[in-house]
């Protein structure tokens, strides 16, 4: 029997047989019953036991009252818990809203409205901030993740009350999975509705490109280390899951305690942003550790500087991957590969990379038309990855997709002659710091209640390790001399904290244009002075 499931291990994993996520599985249970699908903090479950959690976690949902189309929401840091409640609403149809842990509670109590959870499950980092927001959310039963003292019931005993009987309900892979929250253009966070097919049909697509980093085997084991309330968490857990590899999941990241994973777990991929990558390779031991088995970095929200992955490349011995993608899109759209990373600088490095398998791109101006090479547009995107819509929004899903399955990325780049991507600027006015988006409209919204604010205009100023701060320029109302300090942390209680401003300019007036828009680009300019590139 042994000899049969090894065996049977090393084919390759048959993705046409994974028509929904929630035959993963059921698939790989079947295929390789013994072999580790999680590792959290010493608890490991075989592919057998997950597939029966998913199924007790699938059943108790249904003991709630909930069906097809229903929304449940999880607050809180990684686990593999996590993972198990959400196979098991993949399995009858619920859709999961994961909500980001470090928001303020009315960001957290807005989403939790709007997604319209039946349910809210929370880890024991956010109690507090779950108690603060209970009485805004009527009828909504929550249950914690892990004992407590909240007096609300626990995850285990809520699911382990069901029997393991999979509910076998028929579902189509166009319907909603997943509903992830991106940071919104007016201020208020917009769901990102990615159906089945959204999410596997790009694996489907991939599976047969020659691309060695993108190839997994039976012995792959993957560090799920991003938080899951963003596609790179709960995109990059679901990716292993779907490949049949071991997930080690990191409550959340630690650059601190990356070295540690990789050794005791003998890692062989992860995802990390450039920014936590800078913090790794300055720990003291970092060239004492044995990188045999890690095949694979890859990376995202930002270039890596070259200098850096000189010394990546020189420690970590092993091959690095730029992502570049968005929620939107399921995250992955374009590659550059790890031929192209050469410690020596080439053109090639300073580019986003070349579309994924099914992807196409263009890049296009102002009314929609293509451009030539070089030509610098807004880049646009048509795959099977492309999301479903924004959820209960059909105008803002109108204005991002169009009706022939454009979708509009709101970033500014050319394409070359050989079809890389090379980002310019960004369209919107969005700002990605430490691999977090952030809107100026959310955090102007924030400062501007302040008593001594008259106005105020949100920019990203470069910053060498998050890539991107928070800066806002304040127009101070007559007769105040407002302190910086009181600012910012007036809308850190408005706001989560890594979207407050960093930093405060005092300005007399802010530049407008004749109908009144303001200037932003115009703010940027003295920040972004003598750079190829107006973002990170």
């Amino acid at each position: 029997m042994e000899t049969a499931i090894t065996d049977h291990a090393q084919e390759p994993v048959d993705f046409e047989a994974m028509r929904t996520l929630g035959d993963v599985p059921r698939y790989h249970a079947q295929r390789r019953p013994s072999a580790t699908a999680l590792v959290f903090e010493g608890r490991e479950s075989s592919f057998a036991e997950f597939d029966r959690r998913t199924n007790q976690a699938a059943q108790a949902l249904l003991a709630e009252g909930l069906g097809k189309g229903d929304r449940i929401a999880y607050l809180g840091k990684n686990s593999d818990h996590y993972f198990e409640l959400l196979f098991g609403a993949l399995k009858i149809g619920v859709v999961m809203a994961p909500i980001g842990w470090r928001l303020a509670p009315p960001e957290v109590a807005y989403i939790a409205g709007d997604a319209q959870a039946r349910m809210l499950f929370v880890g024991p980092e956010v109690i507090e901030c779950a108690l603060q927001i209970a009485p805004d959310l009527p009828g909504v039963k929550i249950v914690a993740m892990e004992p407590g003292g909240s007096g609300w019931p626990i995850y285990e005993a809520w699911r382990d009350a069901q029997p393991a009987t999979d509910p076998d309900l028929p579902l189509g892979e166009n319907e909603v999975a997943v509903q992830l929250y991106t940071s919104g253009t007016t201020g208020r966070p917009k769901g990102a509705m990615l159906s089945h097919l959204n999410i596997l049909g790009g694996r489907r697509k991939a599976a047969d490109a020659n691309m060695d980093w993108n190839r997994w085997g039976p012995d792959d084991i993957s560090l799920v280390a991003m938080p899951v309330g963003h596609i790179g968490g709960t995109g990059w857990g679901i990716v292993g899951l779907v490949n049949g590899a071991k997930g080690v999941v990191a409550r959340e990241f630690d650059p601190f305690k990356v070295l540690d994973f990789i050794e005791r777990d003998q890692i062989s991929k992860m995802f990390m942003v450039p920014a936590a990558l800078q913090i790794v390779v300055r720990q003291p031991r970092v060239r004492e550790v044995d990188y045999s088995r890690l095949k694979f970095i890859l990376y995202g929200a930002s270039p890596i500087p070259l200098d850096l992955l000189r010394e990546c490349m020189e420690i970590f011995g092993c091959g690095f991957c730029q992502q570049y993608g968005m929620t939107e899109t399921c995250g992955t759209i374009v590659y550059l590969p790890p031929e192209d990373h050469d410690p020596n600088g080439t053109p090639r490095m300073r580019a986003a990379g070349l579309p994924m398998p099914g992807v196409e791109l263009k890049v296009v101006d102002e009314a929609g038309a293509s451009l030539p090479p070089h030509e610098v547009g807004e880049v646009a995107v048509r795959s099977v990855s492309n999301m479903a819509g924004y959820w209960r929004l059909p105008e803002a899903t109108k204005a991002t997709v169009a009706d022939d399955g454009w979708l509009r990325t709101g970033d500014a780049g050319y394409l070359d002659e050989d079809g890389y991507l090379f980002i310019h600027d960004r369209v919107k006015d969005m700002i990605i710091s430490g691999a977090e988006n952030i809107y100026p409209a959310e955090v102007e919204s924030a400062v501007y209640g302040h008593p001594d604010v008259a106005e105020v205009a949100v920019i990203g100023v470069p910053h060498d390790t998050w890539g991107e701060a928070v800066k806002a320029i304040v127009v101070a109302k007559p007769g105040t001399s407002p302190d910086p300090d009181d600012i910012i942390a007036f809308a850190r209680g408005r706001i989560a904290a890594f979207k407050a401003p960093k930093s405060i300019d005092f300005i007399a007036a802010l530049p407008r244009n004749a109908s009144g828009k303001i200037l932003r680009r115009e703010l940027r300019e003295p920040y972004w002075a003598g750079r190829a590139r107006r973002v990170n």
